[in-house]
């Protein structure tokens, strides 16, 4: 077992627990370095991250930039914006930020992470990852009008500006979360898609696993290919760890790896508007050294250096102060940003054509990519999304004919490397968060049914309206105060968002942290720069 890195630059009030990371960490970029025992590793160059008086108009990283690059202005100038389509971000919540903080641009399902105990916590991305991910998506700000594309630079914007974001709230601080969180955050998605005025059509989940099982039967991959079968564009992140001979599943992440899903790797611009100096970002997932048991990435996405909004006072901006840009704005890389900037791009898609298949939306992006000058298809799929060339093209009929997976594999094996750790006791086995025994088979006919949960129960357990007192896998119970008054079960939840409030970065700052924080690396594997 290692320390977490940076203890002693963690936020005052605060004791990070101790995490088991055995082989290689995972998914998306969210720590800046590699853990190597206790020493942090840089894996990436870091591009100039600060610097006084930052303009956008100048960084060739900066959305402005990158939404003109990839042809996203376009389609807004034809009027398709991502009005209407509701975009579901498993994530480490999503924070009002500016540029996030419009009424009703988000939108709070429920809060399933272990800081929901912490009333001051709940909800809010005490990380910095999920609201980074969100604003790349759909972020704007209050002051822009249509059309976007006219904005000055200097005004943020998405790739699908006028998207809504439904927050689904799974990780903690550092990061941790468990796969049975995830599998349930997915399961509420499938079963909430169309409540309460909703129109979930994409999932955002810049997450993974090394699992140890094939995708055919891994429970996280079974979860996400139901969602795809219900008409939801799942968008995940390729991987940041590539192959490892000997360390897990061989290329890219859980459930990126499932066939239907699309699984997202990431490219360099290299700073500039043309294409024929791309280069794929090296932390970027592939098949290569699979032979044909790997997926290759669908395609990829523009993933590196990328301007996203900043979490003051969140764990990552303390821990990895080499992203900050200015007081408003952090620069990341990684195949989670790639799974963002591709999330956005789907949103787009489906307001112009709203009867798309997942199928359909997967074969029109990647019958129509370009490909990156000098990689393989190991590396980059069908190649870089081009909505330039898309705007002019028309989607046909297709429906992929992979053998549907079969779900009743193990909970352990879909953990792969990552587990959590809470007093001393690592979550291991086939049971869940409270330490309840999962039958990962009879899991399967509930989620194919679309019935694992029921009211707030999933898998047995309330997760909504109750206290956690006395349920743990660790013997101890959890903080003992009961979930926020604010309940997400039934119609409570329904249209919350953050209407008309202001942020501070101080909001959890000092003492109104919770206390403790929850280990885990499934958001990490890349750099923050």
């Amino acid at each position: 077992m290692h320390h977490f890195p940076g203890t002693t630059h963690a936020p005052s009030g605060v004791t990070w627990l101790r995490h088991t990371l055995r082989g290689r960490t995972k998914t998306c970029l969210v720590l800046g370095a590699l853990l190597a025992g206790t020493t942090l590793v840089p894996i990436i160059a870091a591009q100039p991250a600060s610097a006084a008086g930052y303009d956008p108009s100048t960084d060739a990283y900066s959305m402005a930039a990158l939404t003109s690059q990839t042809g996203a202005t376009a389609w807004w100038n034809a009027g398709f914006t991502g009005r209407g389509v509701d975009i579901a971000v498993i994530d480490t919540g999503v924070s009002p930020v500016p540029g996030l903080d419009t009424p009703g641009k988000i939108i709070h399902g429920p809060d399933l992470s272990l800081e929901s105990q912490a009333p001051n916590l709940t909800r809010l991305d005490t990380n910095g990852h999920g609201t980074f991910m969100a604003g790349l998506i759909a972020g704007k700000d209050a002051t822009l009008t249509a059309p976007y594309a006219n904005a000055p630079a200097t005004a943020y914007r998405g790739m699908a500006p006028d998207a809504r974001i439904v927050s689904v709230k799974v990780g903690t601080a550092d990061g941790g979360v468990d796969v049975t969180q995830v599998i349930a955050a997915i399961d509420w998605i499938v079963q909430n898609k169309n409540s309460n005025g909703l129109n979930i059509r994409v999932i955002n989940l810049s997450y993974g696993t090394n699992s140890l099982q094939a995708a055919a039967v891994d429970p996280l991959s079974y979860a996400v290919e139901q969602a795809w079968k219900r008409g939801i564009v799942v968008v995940v992140a390729a991987g940041n760890s590539g192959y490892q001979r000997g360390k897990g599943a061989p290329g890219l992440a859980n459930p990126a790896y499932n066939p239907l899903v699309i699984g997202v790797g990431g490219y360099d611009s290299m700073g500039t508007a043309i294409p024929n100096d791309d280069v794929m970002g090296a932390y970027s997932a592939s098949s290569s050294g699979c032979g044909t048991k790997c997926k290759n990435p669908d395609f990829v996405a523009v993933g590196s250096h990328l301007q996203g909004l900043r979490v003051a006072n969140g764990y990552r901006d303390v821990t990895s102060p080499e992203g900050r840009i200015d007081a408003r704005y952090f620069r990341g890389s990684g195949t989670s940003q790639a799974a963002a900037i591709a999330s956005g791009t789907v949103a787009l898609i489906l307001q112009k054509y709203p009867t798309l298949t997942p199928d359909q939306v997967k074969r029109f992006i990647a019958s129509n990519a370009k490909k990156v000058p000098g990689a393989d298809s190991q590396a980059q799929g069908a190649g870089e999304i081009d909505l330039a060339n898309l705007a002019g093209k028309t989607p046909a009929s297709f429906t992929q004919t992979f053998a549907p997976s079969k779900g009743g594999g193990t909970i352990e094996d879909a953990r792969g490397s990552d587990h959590l750790t809470a007093n001393g006791v690592t979550l291991t086995g086939e049971k869940d968060i409270f330490g309840r025994a999962i039958d990962t088979k009879a899991l399967a006919l509930a989620q194919a049914a679309g019935s694992s949960w029921s009211g707030g129960t999933w898998n047995g357990s309330s997760w909504s309206g109750s206290s956690w007192s006395g349920s743990s896998w660790s013997g101890s119970s959890w903080s003992g105060s009961s979930w926020s008054g604010s309940s997400w079960s039934g119609s409570s939840w329904s249209g919350s968002s953050w209407s008309g409030s202001s942020w501070s970065g101080s909001s959890w700052s000092g003492s109104s942290w919770s206390g403790s924080s929850w280990s885990g690396s499934s958001w990490s594997g890349g750099s923050w720069n």
